[in-house]
């Protein structure tokens, strides 16, 4: 009797399994960045705007010794957020405040009521040794630019863009973002010793002796830099010196996430491209190190990617396109939803510039042949500047895994994914992994929440006559470009 030989088959390798595709990602991210090990109910996640503004004022008026606020600006006629600041001061001789903020965000209005004419009272009434408000200034506008780009749109050359929200009115009313609170004394001691570190290299808001509306911006000796307008140079070089240590932190090895009962590990991430030479910010390289397993241990997954202002990078669009993935939907906020809709000059363009992004991406996606699995929804609520309109300023990624009906990761903070963030802006973010079901069920209301008011589009959508783009935008994008800004 003879028999036939046969080959047989060679089996693919099982996928991953998601606890092991999560130790993988977490050894290269422990390469990368600080690490930190807390339990899921330290996390809350807040769903309004107006939420955020009644938990602000509860945790301000509680603070027993210390109150951090990083923000881009706080809205000149914050009228009620000041007086709660000074109410917590006035009852606790204990309790010091720092507010770091952007300087040309925050002086922009100067000589009329600004930011700063509105905090610097706070230091005539308390003493500089218990409230300092400081302001960061881009190295990347000085000179002939400082004095010719117009104010309404300089902050396109770099912000202190770390916050916790822009603190004015609409982002306690009208503006959808995302809230997460994090209750940790070693996150919060981390992420004071950022604050501390830009502060040191900032000026400091100081009163007039004769007005205490005015205010003088002072570069104080103790800071261990020059001027950033009067040595940009030296000043990126010693900027670096100070922040890159705390960014690069090294972490003790942990016991793996599936085996701890700290059930949530928080990565946090700073974007300092603008004070780092060379560049060691870990938001970016960690964002493409996750985006780039979509197509690997995380094929399969399903995500979800948001950002107000549809601008990211070209390298983090392909990463998206590349994926293998489920279902992939991005979010940003529609012309009638931006926050520069209406806006007088060439911020007024901006909605448009967008849309004709949002275009270019669209194609890309039919280019790729994923208009099945990736879409693009536009978030609108009314339209802003009138009654009832909102605009939407919600960041990040959330995660998916393949087998998982939740998220198990995701990623929020301050960070557009742009140009400008990755090249000129000062950003934080946190990444979040957890294996806790209650988090990953609230990570996913959170997901679908944010998409209420959000419709798919496709590129039919752009025939229409009022999403049409003009030439004026394109030369005014360009123009942008070529004298070293960014939207």
């Amino acid at each position: 009797m003879s028999t036939a030989n046969h080959t047989a088959p060679v089996p693919h390798p099982a996928p991953p399994s998601p606890l092991s595709a999560f130790a993988g990602l977490q050894d290269e991210l422990d390469k990368l960045s600080p690490r930190f090990a807390i339990r899921a109910s330290q996390i809350q996640i807040i769903q309004s705007p107006k939420d955020f503004y009644d938990t602000l004022k509860s945790k301000i008026l509680t603070a027993r010794r210390r109150i951090y606020l990083s923000t881009l600006y706080i809205g000149k006629n914050e009228y009620e957020l000041v007086n709660t600041i000074r109410q917590a001061l006035s009852q606790n001789p204990e309790l010091k405040v720092s507010i770091l903020t952007d300087a040309l965000r925050g002086t922009r209005e100067t000589p009329e009521p600004s930011c700063a004419s509105l905090l610097v009272p706070l230091v005539a009434e308390f003493g500089a040794h218990r409230v300092e408000i400081r302001m960061y200034h881009t190295p990347n506008l000085t000179g002939v630019r400082k004095r010719i780009i117009p104010r309404r749109i300089n902050e396109g050359w770099g912000l202190q863009h770390m916050k916790l929200a822009n603190l004015s009115s609409d982002y306690f009313s009208n503006r959808q973002d995302r809230y997460h609170l994090i209750s940790s004394q070693r996150v919060t001691d981390y992420f004071a010793s950022i604050h501390h570190a830009v502060g040191a290299l900032s000026y400091r808001v100081e009163p007039d002796t004769e007005d205490r509306a005015a205010y003088h911006l002072r570069w104080p000796e103790s800071n261990p830099a020059p001027s950033p307008l009067e040595d940009p140079k030296r000043f990126i070089a010693s900027a670096g010196t100070l922040l890159n240590p705390l960014i690069r932190a090294v972490t003790p090895r942990q016991r793996p996430l599936e085996d701890s009962i700290q059930d949530t590990i928080l990565y946090p991430l700073a974007q300092f491209t603008p004070l780092l030479r060379p560049d060691t910010s870990t938001e970016y390289p960690t964002l493409m190190t996750v985006l780039r397993r979509l197509a690997t241990d995380f094929a399969g997954s399903r995500w979800t990617f948001t950002a107000g202002y549809f601008n990211i990078r070209p390298e983090l669009q392909s990463l998206l396109l590349a994926s293998r993935c489920e279902r992939g939907v991005v979010v940003t906020a529609s012309p009638w939803s931006n926050g520069f809709y209406g806006s007088k000059g060439v911020s007024g363009m901006l909605p448009s510039a967008y849309t004709l992004l949002s275009r270019r991406f669209l194609e890309a996606v039919q280019r790729a042949g994923l208009t099945s699995s990736i879409q693009l929804k536009e978030w609108r609520r009314g339209t802003i500047g009138k009654e009832g309109g909102w605009t939407y300023h919600a960041k990040g990624l959330w995660v998916t895994l393949p087998a998982e009906d939740h998220p198990s990761m995701t990623l929020v903070g301050s960070s557009n994914y742009t140009k400008r963030s990755y090249s000129l802006d000062l950003e934080t973010n946190v990444l979040i992994l957890t294996r806790n079901s209650d988090l990953q069920s609230r990570l996913a209301a959170e997901e679908t929440w944010l998409q209420d008011h959000a419709r798919m589009i496709d590129l039919d959508e752009f025939t229409k006559t009022e999403r049409r783009v003009g030439l004026h935008v394109r030369v005014a994008m360009w123009i942008v470009s070529l004298v070293g800004g960014a939207l």
